[in-house]
């Protein structure tokens, strides 16, 4: 007998079944036929199994639901054993993270290997990260620090694995990210174009946007699809838009961008409207700009990134600067390893630092846990579909059209399943790397380390090679598509983030009564 524990009711109907039918597959579509039998049996007695009679049962789960019911109804956390097994047969490879890095990276990111650390010039150690247990990139860190490589630590706690360390309040990182983008943008995109060829060829800042009319100014109205032949088209008509605020309440910035016509149309570039959204001012455009960097009053200052966060404007200059520079000489050899920001607008946070790697050039440079190069789905669908009263309108920016006004978000939610946006469905197979709780409660095998779960987590070698046999192919498929291929994207175009005023990185202040955003919900 191996390792693996299966709860008893299970194991003992799959045995009736199986020894009449002969077919693993067969069994289990008779046995779910029938699952609230062993499924009101969760929680109870577990009993020893051997580890390929295990692996068969997973198999034959996982083989059933795909023809029945189809792949996506099979799901695994991405921390799970079973992950890539269950992303290469076309599961739903779920996150418990916000989905910014495959925003703005794209769905086949997956980010530096931990080797890749010890090659970085320079990493910034962002988010709280726990100081009392070492990860398993732990030692790479130390071994980058041997070849001169400098570590920055931002985060509520100082920590001994730095260089130096930016100790920020609570909540606030964005702030400083939109303080660094600032400067970037400044110095490296206006003063100087050190990293112009990356953003015409790697990025989405030269992609033409619409502009609508609202009010007496306008407000931006979806990418065209089309790439200007430079990064702005400054020099020319100038026109006034509308851009959220959040810092402050929710309010409008009124800020100016260069503008062509395309027919009809006004249209700017993504790069432009960067620089508005930052404040980067330029001559003769029209709006409210900062003086400088010591402006306090208007967002995404040094200056103004100080009363947020409690860093002083002159380290988060110095910091940005370095991390200009550093990239420029070094060809983006530059690393964010993100930790958690347990808020709950993390995920505009995480956007604000990735807009950072993808201005200087380090689009490798994101090193999240769990990337495996399989798109990853939001699995906050799992816990999301109970009866949520809140008022997602409420979160909207002030100028919204309204799209989710007195909606819950569990409408949102199933209409954005229905309109076909990349979300899992109620899985029928899940596995899971740890107890999680509510269980879902119509699951027919659930796959974890908890007493509460059907199976504990077979070897995924035996699984694969299981699959192999019942379903007579390959289990897993390599994940098609190039590490490096398509554009980082800054500006994230879809209905959700216009409607939230977050397709360009902004600000989202930290407190209490701000609801978990449905723009976490979708890629």
């Amino acid at each position: 007998m191996g390792g693996s524990q299966v709860n008893q009711a299970l194991v003992r109907l799959y045995f009736e079944v199986r020894g009449g039918l002969r077919d693993p597959v067969a069994a289990w579509a008779k046995l779910t036929g029938n699952s609230q039998q062993y499924i009101r049996a969760r929680g109870e007695r577990r009993v020893p199994l051997d580890d390929d009679t295990a692996a068969e049962l997973a198999a034959a789960a996982i083989v059933h639901t795909t023809a029945r019911h189809g792949a996506e109804r099979v799901a695994a956390l991405a921390t799970s054993p079973l992950a890539r097994l269950v992303g290469g047969l076309g599961g739903a490879v779920l996150t418990e993270h916000p989905c910014a890095p495959e925003q703005v990276l794209g769905p086949r990111f997956t980010g530096p290997r931990a080797e890749d650390w010890a090659r970085a010039a320079y990493v910034l150690l962002w988010g709280e990260n726990n100081r009392l247990v070492r990860t398993a990139g732990t030692p790479w860190v130390i071994a980058g620090r041997y070849k001169g490589q400098k570590v920055v630590a931002i985060g509520t706690h100082p920590t001994r694995l730095s260089d130096e360390t930016l100790v920020v309040r609570p909540g606030t990182d964005g702030a400083l990210a939109m303080a660094m983008g600032h400067v970037l943008l400044k110095e490296f995109y206006l003063d100087r174009m050190p990293f112009a060829e990356h953003a015409m060829q790697r990025t989405d800042l030269p992609f033409l946007v619409r502009l609508q009319p609202r009010q007496d100014a306008y407000v931006p109205g979806g990418a065209l699809g089309r790439v200007c032949d430079r990064l702005t088209v400054y020099g020319g008509e100038a026109v006034e838009v509308l851009l959220p605020r959040f810092d402050d309440g929710p309010g409008v910035l009124r800020r100016g961008v260069p503008v062509m016509r395309d027919g009809d149309d006004l249209v700017t570039t993504v790069f432009d409207l960067l620089l508005a959204v930052y404040g980067v001012a330029r001559p003769g455009l029209p709006g409210e700009w900062p003086s400088g960097y010591d402006d306090r009053a208007e967002p995404y200052t040094p200056a103004w990134q100080e009363a947020c966060t409690g860093v002083p404007a002159s380290r988060s200059l110095k910091i940005a600067r370095e991390l200009g520079v550093t990239a420029e000489k070094t060809g983006g050899r530059c690393v964010i390893v993100p930790g958690r920001l347990e808020t709950p607008h993390a995920d505009t946070a995480y956007r604000a630092m990735l807009a950072l790697l993808v201005l200087t050039g380090c689009g490798t440079g994101w090193a999240q846990a769990g990337g495996s190069g399989i798109p990853l789905v939001p699995y906050l669908c799992l816990h999301a579909c109970g009866e949520d009263r809140s008022d997602v309108g409420a979160l909207s920016w002030a100028l919204a059209e309204g799209l989710f006004a007195h909606r819950t978000s569990r409408s949102v939610l199933l209409e954005a399943v229905r309109d076909g946006w990349p979300m899992a469905p109620p899985p029928r197979v899940l596995a899971l790397p740890r107890p999680i709780y509510p269980l879902p409660p119509d699951v027919d095998l659930l796959i974890g380390p908890d007493d509460h779960c059907d199976l504990s987590p077979p070897d995924a070698e035996l699984v694969a090679g299981a699959l192999a046999r019942l379903a007579g192919r390959p289990a897993v498929a390599e994940p098609d598509g190039d590490r490096a291929g398509g554009r980082m994207r800054l500006l994230v175009d879809h209905a959700w983030m216009h409607e939230y005023g977050e397709a360009l990185p902004t600000y989202r202040p930290p407190g209490l009564g701000v609801p978990l955003k449905p723009t976490q919900l979708v890629r």
